[in-house]
């Protein structure tokens, strides 16, 4: 089954020549189905790269997918367009009062900042708070992830002294978790950040599973069955290009930054990258929808409840 985007969506001419099944609104309506309705709060500056990573994943499974694109209602954007905002997104004040399936926070580009200097961060906690009433499964990507578990177990965020960045294999830890269904024991996830958040304050925390983990990188994917939710500290969903594209940025700016390990082959950054985590990615979200799908009331108001 297709993800239901509108037909004007960026996202939707790329995964349509991608092979991914995409269906517009009026094609959608005549099936007797209720799709998942599934939010991305997309807190990242470029929203049509990002909206359309997250659709990739979410649009490869066999379920219908509704996409509701969501942003902060006072924070503006300096790097998407006013037209493409307005056209495609609406504010959490305009969906407050819905239910969803499935809410995807994504990360931010202000992890040196304090959580509680972020200028949208009381608004964010407000989100956190809606979870637990309004959406059945969520799942909090990079930042989004750090910012959840900092709020509902007081799990530190840390600074670290230079950046963690590029491809790093992890551990699978929890081989029989239904998230974790399909995968190798180890894996391959692009990581780009440059703070981190510790294993033993995870595990000092009640209630909380560290489901995959890298030697290098530290804890990646953390389960909180508690909140009904999946916190993710790495970046499954990126591109083949995203690191490469992070890394020329830097060097064109001048910016120390070294080159992303074992991502270019030989790490030869001017070599063509190799993509070495697609496949569990695909399986990470399509697991977590089919957890949804297993476990979501059908009545979607009973969500919550």
């Amino acid at each position: 089954m297709p993800i239901k985007l509108p037909s004007s969506l960026p996202a939707f001419d790329i995964l349509d020549r991608e092979g991914v099944m995409v269906m517009a609104d009026r094609e959608a309506s005549r099936q007797d189905i209720r799709p998942l309705r599934i939010a991305l709060l997309n807190l990242m500056p470029k929203k049509i790269q990002t909206e359309t990573q997250f659709a990739r994943l979410i649009g490869a499974t066999p379920l219908q997918i509704e996409l509701t694109l969501v942003r902060m209602s006072e924070h503006q954007t300096k790097n998407t367009s006013a037209e493409h905002m307005d056209a495609f997104y609406k504010s959490f004040a305009e969906v407050k009062d819905q239910k969803f399936d499935g809410l995807i926070i994504t990360g931010a580009p202000i992890e040196h900042l304090p959580f509680q200097e972020v200028t949208y961060w009381e608004e964010l906690c407000e989100v956190f708070e809606w979870t637990q009433t309004n959406v059945h499964s969520t799942f909090g990507v990079c930042w989004g992830g750090m910012a959840m578990i900092n709020y509902f177990h007081d799990v530190k965020k840390h600074i670290l002294d230079a950046k963690v960045f590029g491809c790093f294999r992890h551990d699978n830890l929890a081989p029989a978790s239904p998230f974790l269904r399909g995968f190798s024991d180890d894996c391959v996830i692009p990581v780009s950040r440059w703070t981190e958040m510790r294993q033993n304050e995870i595990e000092a925390a009640q209630g909380l599973k560290t489901l995959i983990n890298s030697p290098l990188a530290g804890p990646a994917l953390v389960e909180d069955p508690d909140h009904r939710a999946l916190y993710i500290f790495n970046h499954f969903e990126y591109d083949s290009s995203t690191l490469k594209e992070e890394y020329d940025r830097d060097v064109d700016a001048g910016t120390s930054i070294n080159v992303p390990s074992n991502y270019y082959p030989n790490d030869d950054p001017t070599l063509k990258p190799q993509n070495r985590w697609r496949s569990h990615a695909h399986l990470l979200y399509g697991n977590w929808l089919n957890e949804i799908y297993q476990t979501t009331p059908y009545d979607i108001t009973q969500i919550g409840a």
